[in-house]
């Protein structure tokens, strides 16, 4: 009789990452899905970190300002880049939910959008390359707003098929794990700029979009593979009817109120990091090309050594991650503050002021990786097999009108100065942190059928 065969390498490495028996039984999705496991994870851990790494590469709060800048586009396109980026991925989402919910296969949506992306940051390479001035800056605009609309069918997709195929304790694990990976590239790539290796030019950053782009599509590729199992498809009638049934799901769910108010307060953490940057700038003549480097450093390094900590506490209690995350982001925006008010020196560090700002960037960045993966993970397993592409949606979508809102931080910025707003930054975190200490424990298995999971209050 032949010996045993050895488990696969997949299974091997799928145990280790998660800390999870292959063999275990699972309750909360089908049968047909807990027999890939192994083989789903890793094909999502791989979509997820070459999609990331793309998404590094691009990063409009450093590199592709930087690009804009460099082309010579006039300046207040600078001030619409996080905008497009961050509200033109997440307003859409409402609306489309409907068309994405009747399909019982929803992995296209993803794969053709990782398709649309990757095309969309090959264009900006070529708008880039060829064109200059207002002319490349607007079709750098252009294609932003493409590649975010594509972003937000994705979105939806992906943490339907996510809930779909791999069960709950190992889902923040898969961006956990993807996200550490990816920013090991992103570090590298921000060495070599860092350390003039390679050099900070046009044709460089426009290279780096063209790799960004062909991982993208290595990342529809691979996200084709997953053995997805037929989804529910109620839900998928007249967009604009079912978009504001969404809404009402606010009246019927408190947590959910509660998580959207949280979420919308939590976004001080993704709008903090320039403002940090704009003190140095304001404080030293070397700004521009010279500050992308270190500052690409900073965030990856934030990534590399938080993803996938956050991903596996976030597997244990989503809640808690954000209130951590949320108490750093405070403490980190406090302190970039007290600097920018000229208290450096109090603090024991005015005269090196200027190395504690990637400090200030890593921490901060460290902060939304929580906020990120807790309110993905939060989401996805307070709602039901049937509600969680309309959840997803609605706090995707009233969190793009928040995001669009924040626009004002900017005025506030020209008129007030940085610090006031990194303080009133400071308190929308301290606020967040105080409301999710009210949430729910959601990290808790139930078989399919048992009705909604969520908890109301």
């Amino acid at each position: 009789m032949p010996a045993t065969a050895a488990p696969p390498l997949r299974n091997r490495v799928y145990e280790v990452l998660t800390g999870d028996d292959v063999d275990r039984v699972c309750l909360d999705i089908p049968e047909e899905s807990c027999r890939e496991q192994p083989r789903n994870f890793l094909l999502h851990v791989s979509a997820l970190s070459a999609s990331k790494t793309a998404d590094g590469l691009l990063d409009p709060k450093i590199v592709l300002a930087w690009l804009v800048g460099a082309v010579g586009a006039p300046a207040f396109m600078l001030g619409l880049l996080v905008p497009i980026r961050e509200a033109g991925a997440l307003l859409p989402q409402l609306v489309i939910a409907a068309s994405i919910r009747s399909m019982p296969i929803r992995k296209w949506v993803w794969t053709i959008g990782a398709a649309m992306q990757g095309a969309c940051m090959i264009g900006i390479a070529t708008a880039a390359l060829l064109l200059d001035g207002a002319a490349a800056g607007w079709a750098i605009l252009a294609l932003l707003t493409v590649l975010s609309l594509a972003r937000s069918a994705g979105s939806i997709a992906h943490k339907d098929v996510l809930g779909k195929t791999i069960r709950k304790a190992t889902r923040g694990t898969v961006a956990g794990t993807a996200g550490t990976l990816s920013a090991v590239l992103v570090l590298v790539f921000g060495v070599l700029l860092g350390t003039g290796i390679v050099e900070r030019s046009i044709a460089t950053i426009s290279a780096a979009l063209v790799v960004g782009g062909v991982l993208w599509i290595a990342a529809a590729l691979l996200f084709a593979s997953l053995a997805e199992a037929p989804g529910a498809t109620e839900g998928g009638g007249n967009a604009l009817d079912v978009a504001l049934r969404q809404f009402g799901l606010l009246g019927e769910d408190p947590q959910l109120v509660r998580f959207i108010v949280v979420r919308c307060l939590l976004m001080a953490t993704a709008l903090a990091p320039p403002f940090v940057v704009a003190l140095g700038e304001r404080k030293s003549a070397d700004a521009g090309a010279g500050t992308l480097g270190p500052f690409v450093v900073a965030a990856a390094l934030a990534t590399i050594s938080s993803s996938y900590v956050w991903g596996r506490l976030s597997d244990v209690s989503s809640r808690r991650v954000l209130i951590v995350a949320a108490g750093m982001g405070a403490a980190c925006l406090v302190l970039a503050a007290a600097i920018g008010a000229g208290l450096g020196e109090a603090l024991g560090i005015g005269a090196g002021s200027m190395f504690a700002l990637p400090a200030l960037v890593f921490v901060a960045t460290i902060a939304d990786q929580g906020v990120k993966l807790g309110r993905t993970t939060h989401v996805v397993d307070m709602a039901g097999t049937t509600d969680r592409g309309a959840y997803t949606a609605l706090t995707n979508t009233i969190g793009g009108i928040a995001m669009l809102g924040a626009g004002v931080f900017g005025f506030v910025d020209q008129r007030f100065g940085a610090v006031t707003v990194l303080v009133l930054l400071a308190l929308m975190c301290v606020v967040a942190m105080r409301l999710a200490a009210g949430l729910d424990e959601v990290q808790q298995v139930q078989p399919i059928g048992a009705g909604m999971p969520q908890q109301k209050s």
